[in-house]
């Protein structure tokens, strides 16, 4: 597309420089509205509620849900789909940008529908539930070691109804798409919202020791081309920001997040430098939400405290619910709930981590690592 080589041109070389420009093109282009050809077999998504488009739909008893108004409200035809949004997630857009209608289906709404398509391995399926961290203690709803245990299933029916090659082809050119950690920073801070150095050192490296053993569950699965996305800013979520005295973003919160995608980053390198075919992108929503908080009228913000849609203070004391009031300006509004992006905050964060600079993806971004065919 035109939008695109004219990105690849300018010198953007200030993180403002380029999501001004990027924000010139969301007030320019309307969203995806169909399918190109796919750039890539299949998207493969792993992760909380960041990327979750329904699965905890099928949970009985989860607290962690969205299929309820006003969530979807800017959604197709208006309707609550369990996605943590007034419409699309990151995902969606991120799917979009790779030839997809939107990110793939749910997992758990296909259990049943074995000969369908997706739960042949064609396409990709979503694996993410909301509520769920990098920790099997975090969460109470699909582990991250128990999506991939799901995703085995789907690798085994690829090989059984194809060949071994041919499986080992589709998933190894396919996209893994990982957006997790938030609510294992969470999980940490309720338990101790003061904690030293050494256990603030502690939990992070027990994080991405558990990440290094999930990246390499998938990698022996046969992944080769992940996607992941960073912890944003979250001490700066309206739930935080509810909590704090002075209504301002919670540090230690951020300062969690911050020691996590550090630690993202070296292990990501790592396993490059030692897994034969291992490539990857780390896509910074952390610093497209804090280039947002910084500089909101530039993007034609009004709000990045309050969330569109809740109750109480910052509208951060519960989730969208029925009964909730929420925004009519939802363009103007960083947050969409207590703790996650409105539609058009997802839709600038998959654009700068698709096309952007080492500055909101690295070592490469989302549309080099999918056009790499070594």
């Amino acid at each position: 597309m035109a939008f695109v080589r004219e990105i690849r041109s300018l010198p953007l070389s200030s993180p403002l420089l380029l999501l001004q420009f990027l924000s010139f093109i969301l007030s320019t282009f309307v969203d995806v509205g169909g399918a190109a050809t796919a750039k890539v077999p299949a998207i493969y998504v792993f992760g909380d509620s960041t990327a979750d488009v329904g699965n905890n739909n099928y949970l009985p008893g989860s607290a962690a849900k969205a299929n309820f108004p006003h969530n979807g409200i800017d959604f197709p035809s208006s309707r609550p789909t369990g996605r943590f949004s007034n419409g699309y997630n990151g995902i969606d857009f991120l799917a979009t940008h790779m030839g997809f209608r939107r990110s793939p289906l749910p997992f758990l709404s296909l259990t049943n529908k074995t000969n369908h398509q997706v739960m042949r391995g064609l396409r990709g399926i979503n694996f993410a539930s909301g509520g769920s961290g990098v920790l099997d203690s975090t969460g109470s709803t699909i582990t991250l070691s128990k999506q991939i245990q799901y995703f085995a299933t789907i690798q085994s029916n690829i090989t059984a109804r194809t060949s071994r090659e041919t499986a080992e082809y589709v998933i190894s050119r396919s996209l893994f798409l990982i957006s997790t950690g938030g609510n294992d920073i969470f999980a940490f801070f309720s338990q101790n919202n003061s904690p030293t150095n050494s256990q603030k050192r502690r939990f992070t490296a027990t994080l991405v020791s558990e990440c290094t053993n999930h990246v390499k569950a998938l990698y022996t699965l046969g992944a080769r081309k992940f996607g992941v996305i960073d912890v944003p800013p979250i001490g700066c979520c309206p739930y935080p920001r509810s909590l704090s005295p002075t209504g301002d973003c919670i540090d230690l919160l951020n300062e969690l997040a911050r020691r996590f995608n550090r630690g993202m980053g070296s292990l990501m390198q790592n396993l490059s430098s030692t897994l034969q075919g291992f490539k990857y992108s780390i896509g910074s929503s952390h610093k497209v939400v804090l280039q947002i908080i910084r500089y909101p009228d530039a993007f034609g913000y009004r709000e990045v405290r309050t969330a569109c849609c809740g109750a109480g203070r910052f509208n951060g004391n519960s989730g969208c619910t029925p009964n909730a009031t929420y925004c009519s300006n939802r363009r103007q509004y960083l947050f969409w709930d207590l703790l996650h992006p409105t539609h058009t905050t997802s839709r600038l964060a998959a654009l700068a981590i698709f096309n952007g600079s080492q500055q909101f993806a690295a070592p490469i971004n989302f549309r080099q690592l999918i056009e790499d065919s070594n």
